[in-house]
């Protein structure tokens, strides 16, 4: 991974973690207001976002996702931000079991003001753990090593921004709204 600051969570010991190399970017190249970036990660674990603002697209919005529990899907575009200032983005399969998403939505509890959960239709593994520049993937939601990631990751400042906000970013039906401006602005 490249571009991130020096003291790096310590992932050792994660077995199963995939390390994701995010090319450093400069900030024009780094946001963009499109939807639909291409990731390097289905979900993402960091890459192309919305930028902090947009006041030709969508004056007001934060460009970063609230992080906390959400019941359906949420833009990459806004998670991936979130991400950027240390947020882990833990995912799932739609069509989850209630008792195994109430298992896996528990662990936003570790830090709530650095993860966001939401399903991730499309995601090829059962259930995801993500941030800037790693993912884990396992087969049960109370695997031990997500709790670890969450531990190792949240808040770790990993997306080259520790310390920058999730808990007051933008909700996902404004975020929504904000991507649905932009793609009115560049249909002309």
């Amino acid at each position: 991974m490249t571009g991130c600051s020096a003291d790096q969570p310590d992932p050792s010991g994660i077995e199963g973690l995939q390390l994701v190399e995010v090319t450093e970017q400069s900030s024009t190249e780094r946001h963009t207001t499109e939807r639909g970036s291409d990731y390097l990660t289905t979900p993402p674990a960091g890459g192309r976002h919305w930028p902090a603002n947009a006041p030709d697209v969508a004056p007001g919005v934060l460009g970063w996702l609230r992080c906390g529990v959400y019941t359906a899907p949420v833009p990459s575009e806004f998670a991936v931000h979130s991400q950027e200032h240390g947020a882990v983005w833990l995912t799932y399969r739609p069509g989850a079991t209630p008792a195994d998403v109430t298992t896996f939505t528990g662990l936003a509890a570790r830090d709530p003001a650095y993860v966001l959960v939401s399903p991730f239709p499309g995601q090829p593994g059962a259930w995801t753990a993500s941030t800037w520049g790693a993912q884990l993937t396992v087969e049960a939601p109370d695997d031990p090593r997500l709790a670890e990631f969450v531990r190792v990751y949240a808040g770790g400042g990993q997306g080259g921004e520790k310390g920058a906000d999730c808990v007051g970013g933008t909700l996902p039906d404004v975020a929504e709204a904000a991507l649905a401006a932009a793609e009115r602005k560049a249909a002309g």
